[in-house]
């Protein structure tokens, strides 16, 4: 009831840093599954990276038909969205499972079209308290994070800003939590905020890496 994946290699990827290079890295879905996901290690400078990592779904033989693995190639950008290359669909698993493991399937990339960046999510609840004017943020937990560091994984904290006209009146930060892109943190960050001035307020939350 496994599907075994070996990512082994990519040829002639496109140069999308200034030094001529890529940072390339390979994120895998089961489709139409996109909640598990698996991403190889990013390998700095090349356009011909040797990833040969395996990676195992979970999958009953009978769906396996209906199923297709999806191949993202992205190329690492520690300052801004990571740039995604292209893309590789594979279907007829059972008969690509078949074949003998000592050749190699190789696909063309194809260019990525309108891929909404997965950032992952963030799990909140809101209390208030009109009589104690509190405004409680309980920050519960994050998941599927995007990686942000070269181990492939990220330091990831939760920041809530207290906005009024666009201006930031008070912020709140989580614990840092180390090598995740899993959190939990189950964390109350609690703001004063008058009855009277809760309607003219708002809430940013955004998530962070801590470098």
């Amino acid at each position: 009831q496994q599907l075994l994946v070996r990512v082994l290699r990519a040829r002639d990827l496109p140069a999308k840093d200034s030094n001529g290079f890529s940072d390339p890295y390979v994120k895998i879905y089961l489709l139409p599954d996109r909640k598990k996901k698996f991403q190889t290690k990013v390998l700095r400078r090349t356009l011909n990276p040797e990833w040969d990592e395996t990676f195992s779904f979970g999958v009953p033989f009978a769906e396996l038909p209906a199923r297709r693995l999806h191949f993202s190639v992205y190329d690492f950008d520690r300052f801004s969205r990571h740039d995604l290359i292209g893309q590789v669909v594979l279907d007829n698993l059972l008969e690509a499972a078949e074949a003998r493991p000592e050749v190699p399937i190789w696909r063309d990339i194809q260019e990525g079209t309108g891929e909404k960046a997965d950032l992952g999510e963030v799990n909140f609840s809101l209390c208030y308290l009109p009589t104690a004017g509190r405004l409680t943020v309980t920050v519960i937990r994050a998941s599927n994070l995007r990686a942000m560091d070269l181990t492939g994984y990220s330091d990831p904290y939760v920041k809530a800003s207290l906005m009024a006209e666009g201006r930031r009146l008070k912020k709140r930060k989580t614990s840092i939590k180390k090598n995740t892109l899993n959190p939990n943190y189950n964390e109350a960050l609690v703001f004063d905020v008058p009855h009277e001035s809760v309607h003219h307020v708002s809430l940013t939350i955004a998530v962070v890496d801590y470098d």
